[in-house]
C-alpha cells in the first residue's frame, strides 16, 4: 500500500513538479489532483496524464459543487492506501497579480481554507500549506544568516502598496494551518518559498525567463529601475518540490509551524542578467532600465537552518545548473 496524495493547483508549477517526483518508477502512490489552468496547462503534466496512478479533473477550488466531488472520490480512494496527504499548491502568484486584491483573495485564503476544512472532514493524516516569502515584505533580510521564521514580520503598509496584500493573505492561512494542528484536527505545516524558478516556467515575465526570452528576441533586455540594486536568491522547483516531501515524511515537523525554503547562492539582478547572457554566448549584453516596483525589497535572504535541522532536505540544484537547464528549455520553443 502506498500513500494518496490529494494535490490542488497540480499543474502549477509546484504541483506539476510534485508529480513527477511523487510518480517515480516502481511507487505505488497514487495522486487525485486538480487544476482550473488559471495560471498553467495541461501540458505540464503530460508525461503522466495517462499513468493510472494519477487521475487529474479539470476543477477549480472556488467551485464548490466541484469541490464535493473532488472530496468523494478521495473518500472512495482512501480506504486503499496507507497514507492521505492533502498539498495545496493552487495560488495566485505572479506579481502581475500582487497589486490586484481579490484576484488573489478568493483562491489564496477562501479556496485554501475550503481546502484544508475538506482535509480534516476526509480524514487526512497531513496538510502541506505552499505559503511565499513575500510575508516577509520589505524585512526580507538580515546580516546573521537570513530572515528566519521566528523574526517579528514588518510589511508594508495600504498607503504605501497594495502589493502587501497578497502576502497578507497567504500569512493567514498559515494560522488557519498552525490553528488546525493545535487542535489536533490534523498534522501539517507551512512553507514560504523564496524566489522559485523552473526550466518548465510558463509565465513569461517572472524574471529569469524574462531575462533569456528577452536577450533571444530582442538582443537586449530592459528590467526595472529596482534592478540596480536589488538582490535574490533563486530556488529551483526541484528543490521547492523535494522540501514539500521531505516536510510531508517527517512526522515530527509538521508541528503546524512555518518553514523557509531557498538557498543561499545571492545575487544581483544585474549579475544574474549578465550571467544569462553569457552562457547565451552574448558578450558585452546591453541592459536598460524603465519602470518601478513599490514595495520590491532590495534584498530576499532567508535562514534555511529550521528546515536542515528538522529533516534531511538540501537543495540540490545550484543556480549555474538550473540557468543551462532553462536557457536549453526556453531556446528550444
Amino acid at each position: 500500500m502506498g500513500k494518496l496524495y490529494a494535490i490542488s493547483g497540480v499543474t502549477g508549477m509546484t504541483g506539476n513538479e510534485l508529480v513527477r517526483q511523487i510518480l517515480v518508477d516502481g511507487s505505488t502512490d497514487h495522486i487525485i489532483g486538480f487544476d482550473n489552468f488559471y495560471a498553467s496547462s495541461i501540458d505540464t503534466v503530460a508525461d503522466h496524464i495517462d499513468d493510472d496512478r494519477f487521475e487529474f479533473f479539470e476543477y477549480d477550488i472556488n467551485n464548490k459543487d466541484q469541490m464535493h466531488d473532488f472530496e468523494v472520490r478521495v473518500s472512495d480512494l482512501k480506504g486503499s492506501y496507507e497514507e492521505l496527504i492533502y498539498i495545496n499548491c493552487a495560488a495566485v502568484v505572479h506579481t502581475e497579480h500582487f497589486y490586484h486584491v481579490y484576484e488573489t483573495f478568493e483562491t489564496n485564503v477562501e479556496g485554501m481554507n475550503s481546502f484544508l476544512e475538506q482535509a480534516i472532514r476526509v480524514g487526512a493524516q497531513k496538510f502541506i500549506n505552499c505559503s511565499t516569502s513575500e510575508v516577509y515584505s520589505m524585512n526580507s533580510w538580515n546580516e546573521n544568516g537570513g530572515v528566519k521564521e521566528s523574526d517579528y514580520i514588518t510589511m508594508a503598509i495600504a498607503e504605501h502598496s497594495q502589493r502587501t496584500s497578497y502576502a497578507t493573505g497567504k500569512l493567514l492561512t498559515e494560522f488557519f494551518m498552525k490553528d488546525a494542528v493545535d487542535t489536533g484536527k490534523i498534522k501539517g505545516c507551512s512553507i514560504r518559498f523564496a524566489n522559485v524558478y523552473s526550466k518548465d516556467e510558463r509565465y513569461p515575465k517572472h524574471i529569469i525567463p524574462f531575462i533569456i526570452n528577452s536577450f533571444r528576441d530582442n538582443g537586449k533586455v530592459v528590467l526595472l529601475e529596482n534592478s540596480r540594486k536589488n538582490k535574490r536568491t533563486f530556488l529551483n522547483n526541484y528543490d521547492s518540490c523535494s522540501a514539500v516531501l521531505a516536510l510531508a515524511a517527517t512526522d515530527s515537523a509538521l508541528d503546524g509551524t512555518v518553514y523557509n525554503v531557498a538557498t543561499d547562492e545571492e545575487i544581483s539582478i544585474i549579475d544574474l542578467a549578465k550571467l544569462c547572457a553569457s552562457k547565451m554566448g552574448i558578450d558585452n549584453p546591453v541592459i536598460e532600465f524603465s519602470g518601478y516596483r513599490e514595495s520590491d525589497p532590495e534584498r530576499r535572504l532567508l535562514s534555511t537552518d529550521k528546515i536542515k535541522t528538522r529533516t534531511s532536505w538540501r537543495p540540490a540544484v545550484t543556480l549555474d545548473r538550473g540557468l543551462d537547464e532553462c536557457i536549453t528549455n526556453y531556446l528550444k520553443r
